[in-house]
């Protein structure tokens, strides 16, 4: 049986005729292998280095196009593309929306990074909305607590980023206002939405340990009676709705800093929600140090991009406090020296030798990714060392094809190939900072009439984050519920304090006041050879972020798909050091045996690999296509809604 994914497509009339209904949703995953029509599209990278002319396919749209993990969200963002917004504008639409629909995965009580271009400037920069620990934030903050309790707890709650970055994009690089980009989200908190099933299944009502049922407001919006949502009922979040008017009124100081004369009680819900103590875990639960000043002093930060290339492409991406453009960059480099996409060498899609190599490649990157990485304003981060064409050659020497690399790799010290003349240090014995327990999240991609292109990943790290709405007890005792989730972000720093081991300094994503986790996150565009924007992309699923954006490069690149099958095709992902893969449940089953136990020794595991959503302009005629994921309920919208052309 045929189990790869076929696309959720859904036209923009049906996703019209969902709105105002409220009709039942289809789910991502309920009719695998059966293709069903609808404005996604599959388009190849241009091969202009051979002077070939790229195999365009799929239908193309000149006013914008939209890629988004809910139909709605994508709904959201192509409606300000029609008031006239550009593509700044619609990605904030898709990013609140998605506040709304996708509440389990992002939303103003979190924080992500937003990548944009901006066509006529031909700017490309990144707007840093991580969140931040607060004042009161210690290294040892998380000694003794599992991460299924500490992930539970108002301690892991960092300073919520992505109000104030949302704003400072608009007003940076937007053409209208907050306030009228945040209309689509309001009206679909207040009028609400067809549960879909992606928002049901995501749901563990039946858990007694369920994050969607942490605490009694969390468990009534997700679980109303103790049970699960139908799917296709009327889910509405006034005072989400609400939160938002306050937001379009008042800006992003409504949300920061406690202004009871406007109205603005916000902050006071954050940091109260915040203080949250599971009972039963006392005495190890803990509440947040956050207090208001923390909120009030928190501010986005405009980054540049880390750019690489991979065979001749250009590649752009989010720099640190993410490991995502330097450790997806890293595994490209690892790999390029072997023949990717030659079957003749063995090295076709899916074979033992690429799925060994990628897998490999994946497992020094991250060796490297825990001990080098982390935010970069604390302690310098050797970017440039780490992406030397000495020391990736150096590293991948340790590649072996129809091998698995053994004993499991430790970090090198990139340094010396960042700075001239210094030595390498000697490997100190020290252990290795934890595998990280991030997932959930969301991605969306956005172009726009002018050529203007966003790539957005944003996220409340676990799903649920803590599950708590971020609210107060009022005098009269009753809960003031502002209708959003708070973040686990900082869940994502070391549990204990670290030593680097080749420094002999506190390790670099270690917990300090003022300091962003280290994150996955890789917002993506490809560029062509004049400097223009050619593909947007990235994945939710903390660490497969990164092993989902090399495995879509990849396939484009070295395997000749189009973007919609290069987003199918079943993914491969190693996310520490350790020979433990993942894989597609799709993946072809003779390789998941040939890496297995009783072939290469590889741990293998199967599971759906991220989410990517991804937008393309072709460069001759200026077109636009998308392309969504199955494995969530990936929308595609392209304008004009007439039909492409």
């Amino acid at each position: 049986m045929d189990t790869r994914p076929s696309l959720f497509r859904l036209t923009t009339t049906r996703v019209a005729i969902l709105l105002a209904c409220s009709t039942v949703v289809a789910g991502a995953h309920a009719d695998r292998g059966k293709a069903a029509p609808g404005v996604q599209s599959s388009v190849n990278l241009p091969e202009q280095s051979q002077g070939k002319p790229p195999a365009w396919a799929g239908k193309a749209f000149r006013q914008g196009v939209v890629s988004a993990a809910n139909p709605y969200a994508a709904e959201a963002g192509a409606k300000i593309l029609e008031q006239g917004g550009n593509a700044v504008d619609a990605a904030v639409a898709v990013a609140y929306a998605l506040n709304v629909v996708e509440p389990q995965s992002a939303g103003i009580g979190g924080g992500g990074f937003m990548m944009i271009h901006m066509a006529k400037t031909g700017q490309t920069v990144i707007i840093d909305s991580r969140e931040e620990a607060p004042a009161g934030a210690t290294p040892s903050m998380f000694v003794g607590q599992p991460f299924s309790r500490r992930s539970l707890q108002g301690v892991a709650v960092g300073i919520p980023g992505m109000v104030r970055g949302t704003e400072m994009a608009v007003n940076s690089y937007g053409k209208l206002s907050l306030s009228q980009v945040l209309q689509p989200a309001i009206a679909l908190a207040d009028g609400g939405f067809a549960a879909t099933p992606r928002f049901v299944s995501s749901t563990a009502c039946s858990s007694a340990t369920s994050r969607a049922k942490n605490s009694p407001a969390a468990a009534d919006y997700f679980c109303p009676g103790g049970d699960f949502r139908a799917v296709g009922s009327l889910v509405t979040n006034q005072p989400l709705a609400q939160t938002f008017r306050q937001i379009a009124t008042h800006g992003a100081d409504c949300f920061y800093r406690y202004m009871p004369e406007k109205g603005c009680d916000i902050a006071l819900g954050i940091i109260e929600g915040q203080q949250y103590n599971q009972p039963h875990l006392s005495p190890i639960g803990k509440g947040g140090s956050m207090t208001l000043d923390d909120l009030a002093q928190y501010q986005a930060k405009l980054r540049t991009p880390i750019e690489g290339s991979y065979r001749g492409h250009r590649i752009k991406s989010m720099p640190p406090p993410s490991s995502g453009a330097l450790t997806v960059l890293q595994i490209l480099k690892l790999v390029e020296r072997f023949p990717l996409g030659d079957a003749s060498q063995g090295y076709g899609f899916g074979t033992v030798k690429t799925a060994n190599v990628m897998a490999d490649a994946m497992r020094l990157a991250f060796a490297d990714r825990a001990i080098w990485m982390g935010d970069a304003d604390f302690a310098p981060v050797p970017a440039k060392g780490l992406l030397a064409n000495d020391y990736v050659a150096m590293r991948s020497q340790l590649i072996t094809p129809g091998a698995r690399l053994d004993p499991n790799p430790a970090a090198d010290d990139p340094r010396p190939y960042e700075v001239a003349g210094l030595s390498p240090a000697t490997r100190l014995a020290v252990a290795a900072p934890p595998v990280s327990h991030e997932n959930g999240t969301t991605h969306f991609s956005v172009v726009d009439k002018w050529g203007n292109v966003v790539s957005y990943t944003n996220t409340i790290e676990s799903g649920y984050g803590i599950g708590v709405f971020a609210g107060y007890q009022r005098p009269d005792g009753s809960f003031k519920n502002h209708g959003f989730l708070l973040n686990n972000e900082l869940t994502d720093f070391n549990t204990s304090p670290t030593i680097n081991p080749f420094t002999g300094t506190a390790g670099f994503n270690d917990v300090e006041p003022g300091k962003r986790p280290r994150s996955s996150m890789a917002p993506s565009m490809i560029f062509n050879p004049d400097g223009s924007p050619l593909m947007a992309y990235g994945s939710p699923g903390g660490a497969t972020i990164i092993n989902s954006v090399v495995n879509v490069t990849i396939n484009l690149i070295d395997h000749g798909m189009t973007m919609q099958e290069a987003v199918d095709a079943p993914r491969l992902s190693v996310s520490s050091a350790n020979p433990s893969i993942t894989v597609d449940p799709w993946f072809p089953a003779a390789t998941v045996t040939a890496l297995g136990p009783l072939g290469l020794g590889y741990a293998v595991n199967l599971s759906d690999v991220g989410s990517v959503q991804t937008v393309l302009i072709e460069p001759r005629t200026g077109k636009q296509y998308g392309a969504a994921d199955a494995r969530r309920e990936g929308t595609v919208i392209g304008l004009p809604r007439s039909g492409g052309r």
